[in-house]
């Protein structure tokens, strides 16, 4: 009789006597399994951070020791992704406590802070965005407007490029790039592949996809949604100076937008200097043309209800961040709530109203359905929140005093001299070491520092140090936008390569000559510059 018959029988045996027992070589919890880079990894934290307890002493509080010890465990598995991410996003939830660095209480109000809030509301915006294509109609809209006829590859490029730049000013990089991927690869699908594909076509396509994998973190840097690393900014802002003027979506705009832009015709230009010969026109005008663009529009029929509604949803949210605080003169709505409602709260209230507003098309249900939050990058939103959580530790525990110690040798420098070699070394920290919030993360806490010692205001350094930690335009693994791009095939590591140092290049030319005369007069930083 089969076992599972006798599953109901009291004298059954527990086990089947009659089968040999594996040996123990076979089981998946052999000592074999547990010896491998993985474990080793696993382990390397609480190792760093016990070295750190026993061979690093400061003058200040015990706690300032501690938390570098932390910084360690937290840092090691981030950089070698032993556990998976929100894991070690959680770990200052147990391990402030444990050290006695701060409370489980304290520290839980990092992961609920006013931009993790303004983090939600504008992924449940992308969702709902996503969820009726409305980027793809977006998308042909525009780049049918740039094809030229006949094809004219530098416009119809910048037209697809520009679309990117655009969507990816309201959502996170990531979401902008897995929306406009597959619009850029239906566009190539009408171009030959294969042996028949000319030099031209090939790097007609290799401009395409590296237009949209690198549009996404350019126009990402134009508003404070845009990219996590300006979230981070902005709270770490925020808890070191309470008393300070906090940094408003509009005042981020103001210098954000116009930073993009300049960043982003750089890159246009070397994309059109790099793949866009003059024989690429004759080579596209037999598989692409307006005719393509319109006919994929149509097949999208007209805007329906939902559409029309999740865009007027997106209009007010955007009206509302803007005229939050407008300027000192005219003040804006948040003037009525005594400051007490945030970006954050407003976002997470607007997109509340995509799931009570009713589908026409559909009876009985609503724009968005609750179970829809289950898609919603937490993995990202935990990331914030440990940044938030780290940045206040380091201040709280008096490990931002130690370190600022270490950097008195910086008092006599110009700061012209120290911006760009502060973007660059983000820059590189980012390409190869960690991610771009890890590395906002883990630099801006110290340049807050740097700046005090230097006598400068402290977004002087901080602004340029969170911008240059977006550049990470070299490498395939450097951000999940980069690694969509390459993954469609068309580029390869040395087409990123040739790209991305004069891009990267680029970017540090002109936030630095930027950000001591345009964010001065933006961040109101009078007389803040040695």
């Amino acid at each position: 009789m089969p076992a599972g018959d006798n599953s109901d029988d009291s004298k059954a045996p527990l086990l089947p006597i009659n089968e040999p027992v594996e040996s123990s070589s076979s089981s998946p919890f052999s000592l074999k399994s547990l010896i491998s880079l993985k474990s080793f990894y696993v382990v390397l934290g609480p190792i760093l951070c016990a070295i750190v307890c026993v061979f690093v002493k400061f003058d200040g509080p015990v706690t300032s020791r501690n938390m570098l010890a932390v910084l360690a465990w937290v840092f090691s598995w981030w950089l070698t992704e032993a556990v998976p991410m929100p894991i070690t996003s959680m770990a200052p939830l147990f391990l402030f406590p444990l050290f006695g660095i701060s409370s489980a209480d304290s520290v839980a109000h990092s992961y609920m802070d006013d931009v993790i809030t303004l983090v939600l509301g504008s992924f449940i915006l992308v969702l709902a965005v996503e969820r009726y294509n409305i980027h793809r109609r977006l998308a042909l809209n525009i780049t049918s407007r740039f094809c030229g006829e006949p094809v004219n590859p530098p416009l119809l490029l910048l037209g697809i490029c520009g679309t990117t730049f655009f969507l990816s000013m309201w959502m996170h990089n990531v979401a902008c790039a897995v929306m406009m991927m597959p619009v850029a690869t239906g566009i190539l699908q009408r171009l030959p592949t294969g042996p028949t594909q000319s030099t031209h076509i090939r790097d007609f396509c290799r401009a395409v996809i590296l237009g949209v994998t690198f549009a996404t973190p350019i126009g990402g840097m134009s508003t404070l949604t845009g990219t996590g690393v300006n979230l981070i900014l902005v709270a770490m802002y925020k808890g070191s100076y309470p008393d300070a003027e906090p940094i408003g979506y509009n005042t981020w705009f103001f210098f954000g937008f116009p930073l993009a832009v300049l960043i982003f015709f750089a890159f246009w230009a070397i994309l059109c200097l790099l793949y866009l010969s003059r024989g690429s026109s004759q080579a596209l005008s037999a598989y692409l043309d307006k005719t393509h663009l319109k006919r994929e529009l149509n097949l999208l029929g007209p805007m329906a209800f939902a559409e029309k509604m999740v865009l007027a949803v997106f209009g007010v949210l955007v009206a509302l961040w803007m005229t939050r605080s407008i300027t000192e003169d005219i003040p804006g709505w948040g003037t009525l709530f005594n400051g007490r409602a945030g970006d954050g709260t407003v976002s997470v209230l607007v997109a509340t109203f995509l799931f009570v507003i009713p589908n026409k098309k559909r009876k009985g249900e609503k724009l968005m359905d609750w179970n829809e939050c289950k898609k919603l990058p937490w993995n990202i939103i935990l990331l914030l929140g440990a940044g938030f959580a780290i940045a206040d530790g380091v201040q709280s525990s008096g490990l931002a005093d130690q370190l600022s110690k270490t950097l008195d040798f910086l008092e006599e420098a110009p700061y012209l001299a120290i911006a760009p070699a502060v973007c660059l070394i983000c820059a590189i920290i980012t390409e190869f070491i960690t991610s771009n919030d890890a590395t906002a993360t883990l630099v801006l806490p110290l340049l807050i520092q740097m700046a005090k010692t230097m006598h400068v205001h402290p977004l002087l350094l901080m602004v340029p140090g969170a911008v240059g930690s977006q550049f990470a335009f070299i490498l395939a693994t450097a951000t999940p936008s980069n690694i969509i791009g390459f993954a469609t095939g068309h580029i390869n590591i040395p087409d990123m390569v040739k790209t991305g140092i004069p891009l990267k290049t680029a970017g540090i030319v002109i936030l630095s000559l930027l950000m001591p005369t345009l964010g001065v007069y933006v961040f109101g930083l009078n007389g803040g510059v040695q």
